[in-house]
């Protein structure tokens, strides 16, 4: 029964991928919404170690600074899922990700941020950059966790439209004088 022993290293070992993380900024929107203050995305074809340098490279393409780690993980599993699905996704990703750790002279995660962009800039040509941030800015941007982190609140038509929900709540810039706009019963 010794043997039955489980640490988080085997445990990580044996799921697979999990990218792992916890939510650092406890007072945004974010963590309003999130059960617990950490959170974790199991993968089916990717790493951890390659989970993590992807997330990383995807805060790099996009940064904002305030913005949980837990959103930049959506990108992550969208790439997990295409790479389980097409073997040549898989791939390139895998060889993506090497050349960045080639480009470091070891794990690219280590290196300050300028050499990280730096990197991003010469590799930017490449096929593996090119699905990393087409698949990135329609992921990352397009899910509830970005949209309130960057206060939209989606799409207006489920919710009745704009007309009676934000149409004129301009409370933050002064009212236009009358002769700005033409009377439209003229």
């Amino acid at each position: 029964m010794s043997n039955l022993t489980l640490d988080r290293r085997r445990f990580l070992q044996g799921s697979g991928g999990l990218l792992l993380g916890t939510l650092l900024f406890t007072s945004g929107p974010i963590a309003l919404m999130a059960p617990s203050l950490s959170w974790a995305l199991p993968m089916t074809t990717l790493d951890s170690d390659s989970g993590d340098k992807l997330l990383l490279m995807v805060r790099r393409i996009y940064p904002h600074d305030t913005m949980e780690d837990a959103v930049y993980a959506f990108p992550v599993k969208a790439l997990d899922q295409k790479a389980s699905t097409d073997p040549g996704v898989a791939d390139s990703l895998r060889q993506g990700i090497a050349l960045l750790d080639q480009k470091a002279g070891g794990d690219w995660r280590k290196i300050d941020a300028d050499k990280q962009f730096a990197i991003l800039q010469d590799i930017q040509d490449t096929p593996f950059f090119a699905l990393v941030r087409g698949n990135a800015v329609n992921t990352l941007y397009s899910n509830e966790l970005a949209y309130l982190h960057f206060g939209y609140e989606g799409a207006s038509f489920p919710k009745g439209g704009y007309l009676l929900r934000g149409f004129n709540d301009l409370s933050w810039l002064p009212n236009p004088p009358a002769s700005a706009s033409p009377n439209p019963f003229s």
